[in-house]
């Protein structure tokens, strides 16, 4: 991350003008955040320059994300060919899902009561669609969109104070989905085998009319109300299909590993059609069904309930069903990744009202991804608790991304300006305990010992 300045764009004048980073303060600013990005649990930018080591001030960091004069989209492209070029498999996948950030007040761009994730109720949010690259052996962003709602969008004052641009419109999550899948598409790096996505992706009809027209495989999360088409071309729902679905055809299955062991489901697995939409020459549909193995009591079911998930699979004819379990399950790698972004990175938190063409908070949804691929195996190894000291030293960005093994810390040499025992390393006096302001209290009654009956001896 610290050397993303210097990946992005050449070292020569005409290489920083032309690309992203052309000022100096720009570069300084950029170096010091991704150098400290790794190495504390921070909650906002500016708390970075106490460990870096850099001399940026707290409104360098601001200055950043809002005002800068840099290019996102050149950093995207850059952050997106630098995780293909370590996890690009054929197995890998495209997952798709919307994250939100809470926020105060009416002036960032795109905040609007909205449902949030995290709370799972109304919220003063913004949301931004993600997309990430997932494997079993990693999983990164690469790419981000923000949602403005139509609150935004039908208020042309409103987005022309922080700069939205006047063509925009009101775009559905599931079309900057679209817009999204189609630029990672033109990526000759890219190799995938699914595009991956809950149910408010998979509900949308042109989302899936894409991947049908592009011959895309595709494991997404479908609503209970779905209209299908059984093989009997009568009418039907995934509830429908659950409720005709036999004991025999469960079947146990794994869809992938997580923090507590192989996470083990029970799957069924049936041929359907969507009512109105044909699969792409050589597909076919499926409707995968995951049920839980243990009951959840809820209050609306006190003797408790089996949660059930539909999934509708669209891969080509002849494809094993255990192919299609172990891609639904690399679904929830954008969950571990917004996770990191925001508890260890601060992806949701950032004071960006709308900066240059209204990019603010895009741009500041960039700043987590270029970390995100080396720093996802370790961040639960070096988080501290908030307001602690730092992890590693202000060089542990520089050598997980360059792979170098740390070097052993340098000992403080006492100097004439600056001896052994100075106030920096002088113990702190512990204060004492305050007195008890309570007015003292009668002792108990002592108990009276019980007598114990004398000891009787037989002649």
């Amino acid at each position: 991350m610290c050397r993303v300045g210097t990946r992005i764009c050449p070292r020569s004048r005409r290489g920083w003008r032309g690309c992203s980073l052309a000022r100096s303060r720009s570069r300084r600013s950029v170096c010091g955040c991704g150098r400290c990005l790794p190495t504390w649990a921070r909650r906002t930018v500016g708390e970075c320059r106490s460990t870096s080591g850099c001399p940026a001030r707290h409104a360098s960091f601001q200055h950043l994300p809002n005002a800068a004069s840099w290019n996102a989209d050149a950093l995207r492209d850059w952050v997106r060919g630098y995780v293909l070029a370590g996890l690009a498999h054929g197995d890998g996948a495209l997952v798709l899902d919307d994250t939100q950030a809470i926020k105060k007040g009416r002036m960032s761009v795109g905040v609007a009561p909205q449902h949030c994730g995290a709370t799972g109720q109304t919220e003063n949010c913004q949301c931004m669609v993600m997309l990430t690259y997932a494997r079993t052996l990693g999983h990164a962003f690469i790419d981000r969109e923000l949602y403005l709602p139509e609150c935004w969008t039908t208020d042309r004052a409103r987005c022309a104070a922080p700069g939205v641009p006047a063509a925009r419109g009101l775009v559905t999550k599931p079309h900057l989905g679209i817009a999204m899948l189609t630029r990672a598409l033109t990526d000759a790096a890219l190799t995938f085998g699914w595009v991956v996505a809950d149910s408010g992706y998979g509900r949308d009809p042109k989302l899936r009319a894409c991947c049908h027209r592009k011959t895309l495989t595709y494991v997404f999360a479908v609503p209970v109300d779905l209209p299908l088409v059984d093989v009997r071309t009568t009418a039907s729902r995934p509830d429908v299909v659950l409720a005709a679905t036999r004991d025999a055809d469960w079947e146990r299955r794994s869809c992938g590993s997580g923090a507590k062991g192989q996470r083990y489901w029970d799957f069924a697995a049936h041929a359907v059609s969507v009512k109105g939409q044909r699969p792409a020459p050589g597909f076919a549909h499926t409707l995968l069904i995951r049920r839980a193995l243990t009951p959840k009591v809820t209050k609306a079911h006190p003797e408790g309930i089996l949660e059930v998930e539909y999934f509708l699979v669209h891969t080509r004819t002849g494809t094993p069903i255990p192919q299609m379990i172990a891609a639904a399950g690399l679904r929830w790698n954008i969950e571990d990744d917004n996770r990191v972004g925001k508890d260890l990175l601060g992806l949701d938190q950032y004071r960006s009202v709308g900066g240059p063409r209204g990019t603010g908070t895009s741009r500041r949804a960039c700043w987590p991804t270029p970390s995100s691929r080396s720093l996802g195996p370790t961040w639960e190894k070096n988080r501290i608790p908030y307001r602690g000291r730092p992890a590693t030293d202000p060089g542990a960005a520089d050598r997980l991304l360059s792979g170098r093994h740390p070097r052993p810390a340098r000992r403080h040499r006492a100097g004439p300006h600056q001896p052994r025992h100075c106030r920096r390393h002088r113990p702190r006096p512990v204060a004492p305990d305050p007195p008890d302001p309570r007015h003292d209290q009668p002792l108990p009654p002592p108990r009276r010992p019980t007598p114990t009956p004398p000891t009787r001896v037989d002649p």
